[in-house]
Formats: C-alpha cells, sequence, structure tokens
C-alpha cells in the first residue's frame, strides 16, 4: 500500500527546495502518491530559462552548491519522470506572476487551486517548505 504524501512549496531558498525535492524523489521513486504544489516564491525557479540558484539560507545551503549535490529542480524532475510525481503550480501564483502553463517548465502540471490542492490531500501526509 502506498503512502499519501503531499508537499507544499512556497519558499524560494536552497535549503528548504533541497529537501522538498528529496522527499518527494525518495517517496515517488518507492511508489508513493507525490503532489507537490508550488507557490509563491518557490514558482519562479520553475519557469522556462530560469537559471538563477535558490540563494542560501546558511552554510549548509552553500556547501551543497560547493560539494556537487544534485540540484532540487534535477530531483523534482526525477520524481516526475521515475515515480510519476505531480509538480502543479498555484493558479493565484500564476496570475499574480502572469505566467501561463507554456511558460512553466515542461515537468510541471496544470494550474491548480489550493482548495483542489487540500481536497486532493485529504488522508495523506502534507508537508510545507
Amino acid at each position: 500500500m502506498s503512502n499519501k504524501i503531499s508537499i507544499v512549496c512556497v519558499t524560494g531558498t536552497r535549503e528548504k527546495l533541497q529537501m522538498a525535492a528529496m522527499i518527494a524523489s525518495v517517496a515517488a521513486a518507492t511508489g508513493d502518491d507525490v503532489t507537490v504544489f508550488l507557490s509563491m516564491n518557490a514558482l519562479g525557479h520553475f519557469v522556462k530559462g530560469h537559471t538563477a540558484d535558490a540563494p542560501a539560507e546558511g552554510e549548509f545551503g552553500a556547501l551543497m552548491g560547493q560539494k556537487g549535490v544534485p540540484p532540487f529542480k534535477k530531483l523534482f524532475q526525477q520524481a516526475v519522470e521515475l515515480g510519476d510525481a505531480k509538480l502543479l503550480p498555484c493558479s493565484m501564483a500564476l496570475d499574480l506572476m502572469k505566467l501561463t502553463k507554456e511558460d512553466l517548465d515542461p515537468e510541471v502540471g496544470p494550474a491548480t487551486g489550493l482548495t483542489r490542492f487540500l481536497s486532493d490531500a485529504q488522508g495523506g501526509q502534507v508537508l510545507t517548505f
């Protein structure tokens, strides 16, 4: 029996995005049902052509960059490709940023409202980063 894990990403910092991506990729690879809701400061990292690194909160974030830890976007991509995880952009954030689905990286799914995300998350774990 698989677990249902719903992850809310609202931060734009390297450490939190990295932890969310590690959880998503490991859970998806082991057969869990994983949905990641991308909103606020996290969403900008999934716009096509965005290459800037997420800012580090502290020494550990800087250390991850120096030691060649796989970047969070790569881990999120692997979660989608290998484990069928879903990356869903927040419809409100898309509106505020004047973005459409076509502006986002190909692994990002359809726009989703918070009400729908929370309804779908019922009965599982909800983690926030």
